[in-house]
């Protein structure tokens, strides 16, 4: 194991309960401690089918060597959820373009007609875009990761919050129902898009509670843990799961838990790299408050990251909107203008 390897954990899934269903207090113990130092990992052992990898992966290939024209058929600029496909370099973080396209998904629902000014994110929810005609068995693979990533998910965060003192489902009430999660299918080229130059995904912390990352073998994600300046690699470990945590953990903690920054390096010209992140979220509704810290873990909280230009709101709903307005500026524009304004 190399030494960025081992300074990025990793555990296996298998090991987190005893036989009667209590939680291991060793796995929880490296949960804690991966979630706090470092706040990314990765885990193995997590339940995939022993051909779904594989089986995702080369649907994603082919959505993304489809036509431009079968992809533009699901073009996100449709859409006022920011759902669909997005065309290559114009998501943007920090401003700037990423070297990268994708399929967004989240829940199927109906579109929602009835809410007031301080509930507009719940313009969020609505239908997916899917290659049905063309490529009738990406939705049922993507949608068949997002349940598995879904259990996995909820599982992790029971342990983080038995590792933080709580009762393992103290975050339920917050998921109950409706939870809002997001799939993205990635697709990396270098050199294709001028603005980005090596940016895959620039500089950002994700908005949720938990990212589940599944990459291939091609590499380009760094990871700058709290406290540090030196960017570290996450090396590829086939079939793992890279995992971290968001900023509705870091509100919740008051800093105990913090959402390390990472960005994704561009592969080198004509090398395309495949990624598969999910974003595990409460109800667009769902209002974050602090937990009450045993002292012992309050001490080491370092306060929250302080960034006058992308303050970190306790409502989730409010959170994700803000994210998603900022990455898709196109999109934005064209539904929400006043939005862009502020």
């Amino acid at each position: 194991m190399s030494n960025n390897q081992g300074t990025i954990p990793v555990l296996d899934l298998r090991t987190a309960r005893h036989e009667d269903g209590s939680f291991n207090p060793v796995f929880v113990d490296q949960l804690r401690d991966a979630a706090h130092r470092v706040g990314f990992f990765q885990i193995t052992g997590y339940g995939a089918g022993e051909h779904q990898v594989a089986e995702l992966f080369d649907a994603m290939k082919r959505f993304f060597n489809l036509p431009l024209e079968e992809r533009l058929k699901l073009d996100n600029r449709n859409s006022p959820h920011f759902r669909g496909y997005t065309r290559m370099g114009t998501e943007r973080t920090q401003g700037k373009a990423d070297a990268r396209e994708q399929l967004d998904y989240s829940p199927e629902s109906e579109p929602v007609a009835d809410y007031t000014e301080d509930q507009k994110y719940l313009l969020l929810r609505g239908p997916n875009q899917w290659p049905d005609q063309a490529q009738p068995d990406l939705r049922e693979k993507a949608m068949a990761w997002a349940d598995l990533m879904s259990t996995v998910g909820r599982e992790l965060l029971s342990g983080i919050g038995v590792g933080l003192g709580l009762p393992e489902d103290y975050f339920d009430a917050a998921y109950a129902g409706s939870p809002h999660w997001m799939g993205k299918l990635v697709h990396y080229v270098g050199g294709v898009v001028e603005d980005a130059g090596d940016q895959g995904v620039g500089i950002h912390a994700d908005y949720g509670f938990i990212t589940l990352l599944l990459q291939d073998q091609v590499g380009g994600l760094e990871v700058q843990p709290p406290g540090t300046t030196e960017w570290l690699p996450v090396e590829p470990i086939e079939g793992a799961l890279v995992v971290n945590l968001g900023e509705m953990l870091e509100v919740a903690t008051e800093g105990y838990i913090t959402a390390t920054i990472h960005r994704v390096q561009a592969p080198p010209p004509g090398v395309d790299r495949y990624s598969v992140p999910f974003f595990w979220s409460p109800r667009l509704d769902a209002k974050i408050d602090p937990i009450p810290l045993p002292d012992e873990l309050k001490s080491e909280s370092r306060g929250l990251s302080d960034d006058p230009n992308n303050p970190m709101l306790a409502q989730f709903g409010a959170n994700m909107l803000k994210g998603r307005a900022r990455a898709h500026p196109d999109v934005t524009e064209k539904y929400y203008p006043e939005l862009l304004a502020k």
